[in-house]
C-alpha cells in the first residue's frame, strides 16, 4: 500500500502567481535542499512509458480524444503552448517516493510499504519533504513565501486530492469489489474525515462537515479522478505485474495530518480489502451512494441515517461497526494474528465504542472531531455563525505546514493530540526507504549511485553508467522485489571498484526472482 499527497499551494505576497509555477518552485526546491546537504535525488525524466491512465478496470479503455487533459498524466507537463516545460517536474526521493508537478499542485507520492503502520510513516515524511523545500524557498532573498497546506480544497469549488493505493489480486471480479467497497467508502469518513467548515463545493452554506472531499464526488464508479469523481475509481494502472495484480486507486479521502487517523484510514481498508478477497465481506448494498456519502458528512453528530436498498436505514457508525463485525470474525477465522492487524482491529472497535458515547474524546485522534472541537469552542466563545470567515481561516490554518502556525502542530506540541511514532522515526523515513518492498532497491539506487539513473518510474529503472555505454533497464514488476535482504552489501560504497557491476548484477537478480 501507498499514499499520495497534493498539498495545497499558496504565496500570499504573490498572489498572481500561478500555482503550477509555484509548484515548480517547490519541486526544485526540495532537489537543492537533498543536494545540498550531499544527498541525491533523481531529477529525471519519468519513464511514462509505463503508464497507463485510460485502461478501464471494466474492461476497456478510453480514446485520448475523449479524455479530459487532466487525465492524460502519462506525458511530461507542457506550457500554454503546448511546448514540454524543461525545468526539473519530478524527483525520484532517496526514500523511493516521488516528489512532483500534478497539474495545478506539488505531490508526493510515498514508497510502497506493507502495513498501514509504515504508509503513516512514509505519508508524513512527505509532509516533512514538503515543508523542507517551501523554507528553502523562503530562505532565498527577495523569494515571495511559498506556504503549503494538507487540505482537500480551496473552498472556490477545487478540490484536490489525497489518494491511497492497495495492491489487490487480479483475478478478483472489479464489479464484486466495487460492490463491496461502496458502502464502506461511504462510511469511513468517520474514522478518517478531516472536517471542513462549509457545505456544498464552494463551501458557502453555513455549517461543519465531518469530509473535506465528499461534496466533490458525483458518481458511484468510474476513470475520472478530477471531474465526475466516482467514489470507487477504475483506473486499471497496476505498476506491477499485470497478470497477477491490479492497483485499487482510492480517491475518496481526506488529507489527514493526524497520524492515528491515517493509520486506520488505510488499516480498515486493508483489512475490508482482504474481506473482499477472501469472501467475507458484508453484502451490503446503499440506495444512493453519493447522496448517503453527503448525507454523513453534513451531519457531525453522526445521527443521520442513510436508506439500504433492502429499506434499512443506518448510520455512518452503523455502517463501520457491520464492517468491524465481520472484520473480527475474518481475523479470528484466518488466524491472522500478527500485530499490525490485530492493532487495526482493536483501535477501530475502541473508535466506533467512543463515536456512539462520547465523540470528544476522539479529539486527540481523529482529525474532524480535533478540529471540530477547536472551532466549536471558538464559535461559542465569540459568539460566531459557521460562514464567519475566522472559522475558515482557522480551517485552513488547521492544515498549515508550518510546525510555528499549523494548529494541528499545536496540538501535538502540548499533548492534545496522540502520535503513534516519535518524530525520529519520521525523519529518517524522509531519507531512508522501506526496507521490504522494491523502494528499498529504488531509493538507495537513487541516493548511491543517482548519477547513474537516467529514468524511473514504480516499476523500472533505467541505469548507465556514469552517462556513458549500454542502457540497462530493470523491470520491477514484483513489489516484494528488490528489498534490503536480497540487495544485501550493494549500496555499501558506490564509488567503489565494480560497485555498477554489483549493483547491475543484483537488480538483473531481483527481476528474475520477481518474475519467478
Amino acid at each position: 500500500m501507498g499514499m499520495e499527497t497534493e498539498y495545497g499551494v499558496h504565496a500570499p505576497d504573490n498572489p498572481g502567481t500561478g500555482h503550477s509555477v509555484l509548484s515548480v518552485e517547490v519541486v526544485n526546491a526540495y532537489a537543492d535542499v537533498v543536494t545540498a546537504a550531499g544527498g541525491s535525488v533523481a531529477g529525471t525524466e519519468w519513464d511514462y512509458g509505463e503508464e497507463s491512465p485510460l485502461v478501464d478496470a471494466r474492461g476497456w479503455q478510453l480514446p485520448r480524444s475523449a479524455a479530459h487533459p487532466t487525465q492524460l498524466t502519462d506525458r511530461p507537463l507542457t506550457d500554454d503552448d503546448g511546448h514540454p516545460v524543461h525545468l526539473v517536474m519530478n524527483l525520484v526521493l532517496p526514500n523511493g517516493a516521488r516528489f512532483y508537478v500534478d497539474h495545478a499542485h506539488p505531490e508526493y507520492s510515498a514508497p510502497e510499504t506493507t502495513n498501514p503502520l509504515d504508509a503513516m510513516v512514509w505519508d508524513q515524511a512527505g509532509d516533512r519533504v514538503a515543508l523542507a523545500a517551501s523554507r528553502r524557498i523562503a530562505e532565498a532573498p527577495g523569494a515571495p513565501q511559498v506556504l503549503l497546506y494538507k487540505n482537500n480544497t480551496d473552498n472556490k469549488s477545487v478540490s484536490y486530492g489525497a489518494h491511497e493505493n492497495y495492491l489487490v489480486a487480479r483475478s478478483l471480479d472489479f464489479d464484486e469489489l466495487a460492490a463491496r467497497l461502496l458502502p464502506f467508502f461511504t462510511a469511513r469518513q468517520v474514522v478518517c474525515g478531516a472536517g471542513r467548515v462549509g457545505l456544498g463545493v464552494t463551501g458557502r452554506t453555513p455549517g461543519f462537515q465531518v469530509s473535506q472531499r465528499a461534496d466533490f464526488f458525483e458518481e458511484q464508479v468510474g476513470l475520472e479522478t478530477t471531474i465526475r469523481r466516482p467514489i470507487v475509481n477504475t483506473r486499471d494502472e497496476p505498476h506491477a505485474d499485470q497478470e497477477r495484480y491490479r492497483r485499487l486507486h482510492v480517491i475518496i479521502g481526506d488529507a489527514n495530518l493526524s497520524q492515528y487517523s491515517t493509520w486506520l484510514r488505510c488499516g480498515t481498508t486493508a483489512l475490508v480489502l482482504s474481506m473482499i478477497e477472501l469472501g467475507t465481506c458484508p453484502v451490503l448494498e446503499l440506495r444512493d451512494p453519493v447522496a448517503a456519502l453527503q448525507a454523513i458528512s453534513h451531519d457531525p453528530t453522526l445521527r443521520a441515517t442513510v436508506e439500504l436498498a433492502d429499506g434499512r436505514r443506518l448510520t455512518g457508525v452503523d455502517l463501520m461497526e457491520v464492517h468491524l463485525e465481520a472484520a473480527g470474525a475474518h481475523v479470528a477465522r484466518f488466524g491472522m494474528d500478527d500485530p499490525a492487524t490485530t492493532d487495526v482491529l482493536a483501535a477501530w472497535r475502541r473508535v466506533l465504542d467512543l463515536l456512539r458515547t462520547d465523540p470528544a474524546a476522539l479529539a486527540d485522534r481523529l482529525d474532524w472531531v480535533a478540529k471540530h472541537q477547536l472551532l466549536e469552542g471558538y464559535r461559542q466563545r465569540h459568539g460566531l455563525s459557521w460562514d464567519d470567515p475566522r472559522l475558515g481561516m482557522m480551517d485552513l490554518q488547521y492544515a498549515d505546514l508550518r510546525p510555528e502556525r499549523g494548529l494541528h502542530h499545536a496540538l501535538v506540541r502540548r499533548g492534545s493530540m496522540r502520535t503513534l511514532v516519535p518524530e525520529e522515526t519520521v525523519l529518517r523515513a524522509v531519507d531512508t526507504p522501506p526496507s521490504d518492498t522494491r523502494a528499498w532497491a529504488r531509493g538507495r539506487t537513487v541516493d548511491v549511485f543517482g548519477r547513474h539513473v537516467v529514468g524511473a518510474s514504480w516499476d523500472t529503472l533505467l541505469l548507465r553508467e556514469d552517462g556513458q555505454g549500454p542502457l540497462h533497464r530493470f523491470h520491477q514488476r514484483e513489489p516484494l522485489s528488490g528489498t534490503a535482504r536480497q540487495t544485501a552489501g550493494v549500496f555499501d560504497d558506490g564509488a567503489a571498484p565494480g560497485a555498477f557491476g554489483r549493483l547491475v548484477a543484483a537488480l538483473g537478480a531481483a527481476e528474475r526472482d520477481g518474475r519467478a
